[in-house]
């Protein structure tokens, strides 16, 4: 089964790009997380990119505030899907980072999710592998079911309480 790589621009961002680690081992699909830069570290960011699909890789998370510019770094450099991950902060409160994460030009695309959003990009990184992956596909039924069942349980726990309320 093909990795998938979690690349942050500053250690600082971990306890975001965390969640997108833990999502993705949680379907046991091996991750590795790195710290690069577009600006500080291209060279080293751009080599990781190039070489990622033959080092094993199916999807790259990418993960900045700010500026935000890693994920198209990274996307210029590979074939391989990447998804974005704007990092919160700064003095636009993580809107610059959206907006330089979501605006990529023609020819280089980059999947987007919200704000702080990595555990909606690590399972956008399974669903991507789940493609080729049944067994992948499988899990993510599964939790789809377990999360509706807990939503109807908090229904069913509120329409009790509603109940006993009125008498």
């Amino acid at each position: 089964m093909k990795k998938i790589a979690v690349i942050m621009g500053s250690d600082s961002d971990l306890p975001v790009v965390g969640k997108a680690i833990d999502t993705v081992k949680s379907f046991g699909v091996e991750c590795e997380a790195h710290v690069f830069s577009a600006h500080r570290t291209p060279a080293e960011a751009k080599a990781f990119a190039e070489s990622a699909e033959e080092n094993g890789f199916g999807v790259i998370i990418a993960a900045a505030g700010m500026a935000a510019h890693l994920a198209g770094a990274i996307a210029a450099s590979t074939t391989l899907p990447v998804i974005g991950i704007p990092v919160r902060g700064g003095m636009l409160d993580g809107l610059d980072a959206l907006l330089s994460t979501v605006q990529m030009p023609p020819g280089i695309p980059v999947a987007t999710v919200g704000v702080d959003g990595a555990v909606n990009a690590g399972l956008l990184a399974v669903e991507i592998l789940a493609v080729s992956e049944p067994e992948l596909k499988e899990k993510l039924k599964a939790k789809r079911a377990a999360d509706k069942a807990k939503v109807l349980a908090k229904d069913a726990a509120l329409e009790e309480k509603l109940a006993a309320m009125r008498g």
